[in-house]
C-alpha cells in the first residue's frame, strides 16, 4: 500500500499537469495589454444627433423586423460564441468538420484567436460605455436570458463581432479556397448581433475593425504563427493536398 500511494500521487500530479497544458492551449495568444487600444484609433460612437446614429436606429428598426424569420433564429442562436460553438458554426463555410478530436490544430488557432479578439474590444468598451439598443429604447431582444447580464456593459465595440470576424480571417488564411464562404458568414454573425438588438450597426462596423487591427497583431506573436502554420498543415493533409 505504501508503494502504491506514491504511484497514485504521481499519477494523478501528471494527470493535472496534462489537463492544465491542455487547458492553457485554448488561452488567448496575448493579453489585453498588448493588444492595439480601441481608444487610441478607434472613432467615438456617433453621437445621437448625427446621420450616423440615425442609420444604427434604422438598422436597429431592420433588425426588429426579420426576428421572426429563420434569419431571426440564426441570429438568437448565434448568440453563443464558446470554441465549441465557432467550430460548429464555421465547419460549413470552412468545407470541413471542425471539432476538438478531429482537428486539434484548427480547432487550437480558432479557439484562440476568438478570445484574442473578444479581449480586443475591452478598452474602448469600458472607456465609452456606450448603452446597447435593448437598454436604450427599453425593448426585448431574441436572447432575453442575457438581458440581464449585459445591461450593464458597453455596447462599442461589439465582442462577437470583433471575434467573429477574426476567426474568419484567420480561417480563411488556413483554407484560402474556401475564403468566400467564411468571410460571409464572419460577416453575417456580426449582423446578427444586430439583429438580437445587443448591438447597433456601428457598435459591430468598428468591431471589425478592431478585429482587423488584432489579427495583424497576432502574426507577429510566435505562438500564433506556430498554431496558424499546424492549422494549415493539418487542413492540407486532410484536404488531400500537397
Amino acid at each position: 500500500m505504501k508503494r502504491i500511494l506514491p504511484l497514485l500521487a504521481a499519477l494523478a500530479a501528471a494527470f493535472c499537469l496534462q489537463v492544465t497544458a491542455l487547458a492553457q492551449d485554448y488561452r488567448p495568444y496575448l493579453k489585453r495589454s498588448e493588444l492595439p487600444d480601441g481608444v487610441q484609433y478607434l472613432p467615438a460612437p456617433p453621437d445621437s444627433s448625427t446621420l450616423r446614429f440615425f442609420d444604427d436606429w434604422l438598422q436597429y428598426r431592420w433588425g426588429k423586423s426579420v426576428r421572426e424569420t429563420p434569419r431571426g433564429e440564426r441570429a438568437a442562436a448565434e448568440a453563443e460564441h464558446s470554441p465549441e460553438a465557432f467550430a460548429r458554426m464555421y465547419s460549413e463555410p470552412f468545407g470541413l468538420p471542425i471539432t476538438e478530436k478531429g482537428t486539434p490544430a484548427i480547432y487550437r488557432l480558432l479557439a484562440r484567436t476568438a478570445d484574442t479578439a473578444g479581449a480586443s474590444t475591452g478598452t474602448a468598451k469600458r472607456h465609452y460605455m456606450r448603452l446597447r439598443p435593448y437598454v436604450l429604447y427599453g425593448e426585448p431582444t431574441l436572447v432575453p436570458e442575457e438581458e440581464e447580464s449585459h445591461r450593464r456593459t458597453g455596447s462599442y465595440p461589439s465582442s462577437h463581432s470583433a471575434m467573429g470576424w477574426a476567426t474568419a480571417l484567420v480561417l480563411s488564411e488556413v483554407n484560402p479556397d474556401r475564403a468566400e464562404p467564411i468571410l460571409q458568414f464572419g460577416y453575417e454573425y456580426g449582423q446578427s448581433r444586430v439583429i438580437a438588438g445587443y448591438h447597433f450597426q456601428s457598435d459591430v462596423d468598428i468591431a471589425r475593425l478592431a478585429a482587423a487591427a488584432c489579427v495583424a497583431r497576432l502574426h507577429t506573436d510566435k505562438a500564433f504563427q506556430k498554431d496558424l502554420e499546424q492549422a494549415q498543415k493539418e487542413y492540407k493533409r486532410l484536404a488531400g493536398k500537397k
